[in-house]
């Protein structure tokens, strides 16, 4: 195992000049970084773009992406850049207003709350049942998630990630690598090479690391060229606002002044890395709006997309791991690719961290991709399910006709949130209790703490909510590797212990009626805590 100096990030046991590269420095990459500093790992982060990128990329982060946000802290900055960007839909709505009502009156309309859509079918927030038991207990963070755009997440993850120590390179480019045994050779730039005990791609879809590596990659081929973008125009007023379908595809406009996206079922486009001009962006608008009238001047921001469907096979191949788009790429509808992203970084993180400093077993890797690849290829199937809803043919839009009528109930608007935010997400592991394997609810302690509290230092808690010595003894030989905190949960009694791991997922728990000498979980047919704990953490 690798046991870097920290003042210069250089090992002296095996010759390695880091614990971890990272390849790809966008907020999957930069996440990850964090999580590794977190765990004690030596990282260099590599990005061949020499600045931020501030194409228009996510619009929001869900649920889940929010929750493992807030259980590092992070809440408050997310926070203020949602309301940033309140105000910017604000004032587009406002707009809008003024365009369109006959009274005259100039006052913006606060926009109506936002739950989502599949496959630019608006969820009504209104329809949204908030007291869902999937819902229960997910802390301060929105329940719907949050509005943050990609460009200025990445921004507070890169500050974190300085904040941390974390060694970032921009303008440098990954070449190649060897890789071994004991650790990867990889080769920067012109003759420049670093040697790391562990290689992490989250380089994007076109991931350099993922194919000089060899992954497979198998999937579905596209059948559509999408645009978004940022400019300015004439004739907008005239296109309509938010989603619209219409018999060519379907076009978006807003929710911010200039904000427009389009999508065309006439195959992937010829060439994606071509710049986008506004000549070609005004063509796709007019034909799928059909306003004739609408004009682009300037083009600020704009990239191209398709629903393009494939996954990595496995996550791992010996000291070379993928994470986020590097893993998986899917088209953008229903919000998805930024957050099953920062659920790959969240997971493989304290687990990486840990297996470099000897403080978990080296097989502990196998679960990265046991536990994120079917939550992957169920993203990839959820966008897949989106591209049929959206097919301009006849039978599609029977079928979107058909669904749009559930998503206008109370039942099918709540069910979609649910997907459309993760809450649904759980990891199959040892143990009947219902909380084990699932996140763990964000509880209210009564010493004025709360559980996300106290996974600020990206370490696993062991709850004792029962005062009890002998569940706190089992913790003891895991040293620092495993936070204790006793107090009592005033709003779950039923609860008396809780073992939660890094990333803030229930590794076991048990209630106050099968408490025995093996402090087993539910019903006393749960996994033994010694045995869960021995799974995740090698004794201090």
């Amino acid at each position: 195992m690798t046991t870097a100096d920290s003042s210069n990030g250089k090992d002296d046991t095996n010759g390695t000049d880091y614990d971890v590269v990272v390849v790809g420095g966008g907020p999957v990459g930069l996440f990850l970084a964090g999580e590794l500093r977190l765990g004690g790992a030596e990282v260099l982060v590599v990005e061949r773009l020499a600045e931020v990128d501030e194409t228009i990329k996510a619009g929001g982060i869900n649920t889940a992406g929010a929750v493992s946000l807030y259980r590092r802290g992070l809440l408050p900055e997310l926070a203020a850049a949602w309301e940033r960007n309140r105000w910017r839909m604000r004032a587009f709505l406002g707009d809008r207003d003024r365009e369109q009502r006959a009274d005259g009156a100039d006052a913006p309309r606060t926009p109506p709350k936002f739950a989502g859509h599949f496959a630019g079918i608006m969820m009504r927030g209104d329809l949204f049942d908030g007291s869902d038991p999937a819902f229960a207990d997910i802390g301060p963070a929105d329940g719907v998630g949050l509005g943050v755009p990609q460009v200025e997440l990445e921004r507070i993850l890169g500050a974190r990630a300085e904040r941390l120590g974390v060694e970032v390179r921009r303008g440098v480019e990954l070449t190649g690598f060897d890789a071994d045994d004991e650790g990867v050779s990889v080769r920067l730039g012109g003759d420049h090479t670093v040697r790391t005990g562990w290689l992490v791609g989250c380089d994007g879809g076109r991931s350099t690391v993922r194919k000089l590596a060899g992954f497979g990659f198998p999937g579905t081929e596209p059948e559509i060229t999408g645009y978004q973008a940022v400019v300015e125009m004439s004739g907008g007023e005239r296109l309509g606002a938010g989603w619209n379908t219409t018999d060519v595809g379907t076009y978006v406009n807003g929710p911010f002044p200039g904000r427009i996206l389009t999508v065309e079922f006439d195959g992937p486009p010829a060439d994606r890395s071509a710049p986008v001009t506004a000549a070609e962006l005004q063509a796709a608008l007019r034909r799928v709006s059909g306003v004739a009238e609408v004009t682009i001047h300037e083009v600020h921001s704009s990239t191209r997309f398709t629903d393009n469907a494939r996954q990595a096979s496995g996550y791992r191949k010996g000291r070379v791991l993928l994470a986020g788009d590097a893993a998986h790429v899917h088209s953008p509808f229903g919000g998805q690719g930024l957050n099953l992203g920062l659920g790959d970084a969240m997971n493989l993180g304290w687990k990486l961290a840990a297996v470099v400093r000897g403080a978990a077993p080296g097989s502990l890797l196998d679960s990265y991709t046991a536990e994120r690849h079917p939550i992957g290829a169920w993203v990839l199937d959820w966008t897949r399910a989106q591209i049929a809803v959206m097919r301009p043919d006849r039978h599609a839009r029977a079928l979107r006709r058909v669904v749009t009528d559930l998503a206008l109930t109370t039942t099918g608007t709540t069910y979609l949130v649910k997907q459309i935010s993760g809450v649904w997400q759980h990891y199959d592991l040892p143990g009947d209790h219902p909380l084990t394997g699932r996140s763990a609810p964000d509880l209210e302690l009564s010493d004025g703490t709360r559980l996300g509290d106290h996974l600020h230092d990206g370490r696993a808690l062991l709850l004792d909510l029962a005062d009890d010595p002998k569940l706190r003894a089992r913790a003891e030989a895991y040293g620092d590797r495993v936070d204790v905190v006793t107090a009592a949960c005033p709003g779950r009694p039923e609860l008396t212990g809780l073992l939660v791991r890094p990333d803030g997922f229930v590794a076991w728990a048990t209630d106050g009626n099968d408490r025995d000498e093996g402090n087993q979980g539910s019903n006393g047919r749960g996994a033994d805590l010694d045995d869960v704990l021995a799974r995740w953490f090698v004794a201090a």
